[in-house]
């Protein structure tokens, strides 16, 4: 009796059908379990078997060219927020100025105050 090529043409019965849950072709029906979600548990089946890998490649792991501009301009523009609402500055020219003199470093209030003036 071989296990190989020559048996699998001979296997025409189904061991998975649609699960009721998630709808993937993964519930067994001899098991009564669905290898995907987990039906018929209350809990839904659920690992994170990549953790590492993601770890090793998400943002943040290579260059960012594009994205540190980003975060950089979004700082920038949360500090002019908060320094229109504080110095009453009207142009951004007046906020590298103040910038270049340090006078926000002496005169900024704390960081909570500009997230809070932004999302005002």
């Amino acid at each position: 009796m071989t296990k190989g090529t020559s048996s699998f043409g001979k296997r025409r019965n189904k061991t998975h059908t649609l699960c009721r849950r998630c709808g993937s072709k993964a519930y067994h029906l001899q098991k009564s379990t669905c290898g995907k979600c987990g039906y018929p548990a209350k809990r839904k089946r659920k690992y994170n078997w990549s953790a590492k890998a993601k770890r090793r490649n998400t943002t943040g792991t290579g260059r960012m060219r594009h994205l540190k501009n980003v975060y950089r301009r979004f700082r920038y523009n949360t500090e002019f927020q908060a320094c229109k609402l504080h110095c009453n500055m009207r142009s951004y020219t007046d906020f590298k100025y103040l910038l270049k003199t340090h006078y926000l470093n002496e005169h900024l209030l704390p960081f909570s105050f500009v997230m809070y003036a932004v999302h005002m």
